[in-house]
């Protein structure tokens, strides 16, 4: 029941202590509201920022194009690669090439010589490599001199399909140089049923 002031000849309505208490609640509520939201907005801001940050500075996120690492990575696989410059025969490493982003497989670093026979045998420093990701072998694309050895801060890369891939065996690639390096492929995140460390 609304109670009236007597001012003059008009009574004025006396607001209701009901009305008042949820009209300032809900007020309160809506600045809550707007605070949490521009604090949420925030946060997402910098995890986004610093996801970033790190993707680009320290574990780049690549997706694999081509057929010239099978069966080791399918085009359409997803990795993660660690920043680093200790490479060793074995590893995966993925470098700048042109305009583009490359993964091959490290079989010699510096000052190490490489040797490859018609069958596609690898040798490095004169010894037989183990190559248990390869599922074929062979000589390949290769217009180099052989044995050849490794310049000083390079590496000599191959693909896994040994027959198709264009790498260091060609000089239109040649030995990849450190400032080319990305880094070390480390862990596979796509397809998730081939999810894991590579």
């Amino acid at each position: 029941m609304r109670k009236y002031i007597k001012e003059g000849k008009e009574p004025l309505p006396v607001p209701d202590i009901e009305q008042l208490k949820a009209e300032l609640k809900r007020v309160k509520y809506k600045d809550r509201y707007k605070s949490v939201l521009k604090s949420t907005v925030y946060a997402l801001i910098v995890v986004a920022a610093v996801s970033v940050l790190i993707a680009t500075i320290w574990m780049p996120v690549l997706q694999i194009y081509g057929t010239s690492m099978k069966p080791t990575l399918e085009e359409g696989d997803i990795v993660v690669s660690l920043k680093g410059s200790d490479f060793e025969s074995g590893d995966l490493i993925a470098f700048y090439f042109g305009n583009k982003i490359l993964v091959k497989r490290c079989i010699a670093g510096p000052g190490q010589w490489v040797d490859i026979d018609e069958e596609g045998f690898v040798y490095v420093d004169g010894k037989l490599i183990d190559e248990p990701y390869l599922k074929e072998k062979a000589l390949g694309d290769c217009n180099i001199k052989l044995p050849y050895q490794v310049p000083a801060s390079r590496y000599f890369c191959m693909g896994d399909h040994r027959s198709t891939s264009v790498d260091s065996r060609n000089t239109a690639v040649g030995c990849v140089s450190e400032e080319q390096i990305v880094g070390k492929i480390v862990f596979r995140v796509w397809p998730l049923p081939n999810f894991g460390p590579l």
